[in-house]
């Protein structure tokens, strides 16, 4: 079976420190956020451990669904790359961006183009990324394919006013999605999409949601996809959304770097083992938790096995 990881919302630290320029924007709210709270529950060692066990674990790829960075600083990217390079090549780990690294706008090359390898389509032509994007509204969606799993990278992440952390597709993006989502659909692989925000209705409140949940939605709908991973709201949930051959499963996961905090987890890898079973789809779901106590990733008590029907 192929083995696929799933991490989210790392917020690495620690913090740079930024330039009073820097914070005459919607980033000083969250540098203040930071030295005020989050800083205690986002921590380096947390993530560190996270880092470790999953090079012991040697999935066969590693998903990132964003929020790598706190303010949007660009020595944050800098350290966002010296971290995916802990965990793994380019080419067995993908990323997608979150709200926190689009917070304020910031050139490309100074922000996401910093780690621009982890985002790139490769698979059906090529057989490695190439790293030839400069712009965010040119790197999404993007395509890998690994064997019989394709996963599709979107961007939810753009830039909002203060006390807001909504989302937004795009009817662009959505469109290119549902086009990728029945091609592949064609071809018998299995679609794992990639997204920072939940697509689930009323998942978190409405200045965290994903604005154009619902059209993508229905464009699963029509299209069809066998598993959907997102990050956002640092939990371990688990939901559904209809899809054209049954209910398509959404696993969202707490932050890779977080301590166990006001009702929220601590961090948690989740992984997914993807094969085939008398014609359908099957995942296998478990997960390592982080245990405060012996500052290591412990097996999870959730455990699932998810049964996917073959598309007619």
């Amino acid at each position: 079976m192929f083995k696929l990881a799933h991490l989210s919302d790392p917020h690495i630290a620690p913090l740079p420190s930024p330039s009073w320029r820097q914070l005459t924007n919607k980033r000083l709210l969250g540098y203040l956020s930071w030295k005020r709270r989050r800083q205690h529950v986002h921590r380096r060692e947390v993530l560190d451990a996270v880092t470790r066990d999953l090079q012991r674990e040697r999935p066969d790829h590693t998903v990132v669904t964003g929020d790598l960075t706190n303010i949007a600083l660009p020595a944050e990217f800098d350290q966002a790359a010296d971290w995916l390079r802990e965990l793994g090549t380019p080419e067995s780990v993908s990323v997608i961006p979150g709200n926190h690294d689009a917070s304020v706008a910031v050139p490309w090359a100074e922000s996401l183009g910093r780690i621009a390898a982890y985002m790139t389509s490769y698979g059906e032509t090529d057989a490695t990324p190439a790293n030839n994007t400069h712009s965010a509204a040119a790197a999404f969606p993007f395509l890998r394919r690994c064997g019989e799993v394709a996963l599709i990278g979107l961007s939810t992440a753009l830039p909002t006013p203060p006390a807001f952390a909504t989302g937004k597709l795009g009817s662009g993006q959505i469109a290119a999605l549902e086009d990728d989502l029945a091609r592949l659909g064609r071809q018998g692989l299995f679609r794992c999409v990639l997204l920072h925000h939940p697509p689930v209705e009323g998942a978190v409140r409405a200045r965290k949601r994903l604005i154009d949940a619902e059209a993508f939605r229905q464009a699963v709908a029509r299209s069809g996809a066998e598993l959907i991973l997102h990050g956002h709201d640092h939990r371990l949930t688990r939901a559904e959304i209809p899809g054209p051959n049954g209910p398509v499963p959404v696993c969202g996961v707490p932050s890779a770097s977080a301590l166990a905090s006001h009702g929220r987890p601590a961090a948690l890898c989740q992984f997914y083992g993807i094969g085939r079973q008398d014609g359908a789809w099957r995942i296998d779901v478990s997960a390592r938790s982080y245990c405060e106590e012996e500052g290591e990733l412990k097996p999870a008590q959730t455990r699932e096995t998810i049964r996917i029907s073959s598309r007619e």
